[in-house]
């Protein structure tokens, strides 16, 4: 069982997407820890159900004791941590929730892995890596003519969401520098793709589109992101897990910085061939200027030289490629979407998004 993975939050978008692609990539077993929270969604695994090389766990980070006897069950090899709260905007409204599961969590996930590794013998003490999935907002905002992020970066969060995901990275690297703790930490940029829980930008907007209500874009939607298709992001961590350096930090962006607006327009220029609006109007006469959220960053972009060279990675999907596959997702998978979006989730976005500017 030694060759196994646990993977916490594995529900989620991204890890869900990991999931899927390191079953079918690796040949090896994996144990999925998710607690079920409002993002996290089984139906997005469906398709393992009768795998017999996955495991899931329902469970919170925060039980050590749960994640102590899964580490000692299935002797995995690796953890690959995803779980965590992660929306901006829940963190503005409810920022407890952010520092239970993205500190506490993640300091009880540390614990654990600590305890375990050190009665650990031999080939499987030397081969065993806790890897950290951190985000790119750890850095801050940029300005617009600011070189992009680099693994250096001095840390400036900005919300409640990013500081907790600093506070998890410090611990993390604190436990790597304290205890040997075998850790690596990546920052990815703003991920898109299939499985998206649809409160992020482009599903959100992909979905009020379809169903003829406003698509409400922040301030003047001028900030930049860097979008990172999630598939790429996927592969990338699987090559850190195998040749990144312990102690180390790598940046995983997707080199494709779009404003929020020009992200919005090319998904309904895509809608507007796909699934044309009767009368012909196109899908941008819904778009609508809301008041700006506190403290909103105004620019991300990653560098991403540093896992080129060492591990040689480079994303694969343009964004142009990536946004059509993802809305062509989203149209042909009605049944996951109405699944998800549920009274809460509706509730949710029409008081996130009823400020009008």
């Amino acid at each position: 069982m030694h060759n196994s993975i646990l993977v916490t939050g594995g529900a989620g978008f991204i890890g869900a997407n990991f999931v899927r692609r390191w079953i079918a990539t690796e040949g090896t077993s994996v144990i999925n820890l998710d607690s079920l929270s409002y993002s996290g969604n089984l139906s997005s695994l469906e398709s393992l159900c009768d795998e017999a090389r996955y495991t899931f766990v329902r469970g919170n980070i925060k039980d050590r004791n749960l994640v102590t006897e899964l580490l000692h069950k299935h002797q995995p090899r690796a953890i690959v941590h995803f779980a965590a709260e992660t929306h901006v905007d829940r963190a503005i409204v409810n920022p407890e929730e952010f520092i239970q599961t993205n500190i506490v969590g993640t300091f009880q996930l540390l614990e654990a892995a600590r305890e375990y590794w050190e009665q650990l013998k031999g080939d499987k003490r030397s081969r065993f890596v806790f890897l950290h999935v951190s985000t790119d907002e750890v850095y801050g905002s940029l300005g617009p003519h600011e070189d992009p992020f680099h693994e250096s970066t001095p840390y400036a969060p900005s919300s409640p969401y990013s500081a907790s995901k600093a506070a998890g990275d410090h611990l993390a690297h604190a436990y790597h520098r304290t205890y040997g703790l075998p850790v690596l930490i990546t920052h990815c940029s703003n991920n898109y793709g299939p499985f998206q829980f649809p409160e992020k930008l482009i599903p959100l907007m992909i979905l009020n589109a379809t169903r003829g209500l406003s698509l409400p874009v922040y301030g003047d939607g001028q900030q930049v992101r860097d979008w990172l298709y999630v598939v790429d992001h996927c592969d990338a961590i699987r090559l850190v897990l195998a040749r990144g350096r312990a102690g180390e930090s790598y940046n995983i962006g997707g080199r494709n910085q779009k404003t929020n607006l020009e992200v919005v327009n090319t998904i309904c220029g895509i809608l507007d061939e796909l699934r044309p609006r009767s009368g012909g109007t196109s899908y941008a006469s819904l778009i609508t200027h809301i008041t700006d959220r506190p403290g909103h960053d105004r620019r991300y972009a990653i560098d991403t030289t540093k896992i080129l060279n060492e591990i040689g990675w480079r994303p694969t999907e343009l964004f142009e490629t990536g946004i059509r596959k993802t809305v062509e997702w989203y149209l042909n998978n009605s049944n996951w979407v109405n699944e998800v979006v549920s009274g809460q989730y509706r509730e949710w976005v029409r008081v996130q998004y009823a400020t009008a500017s």
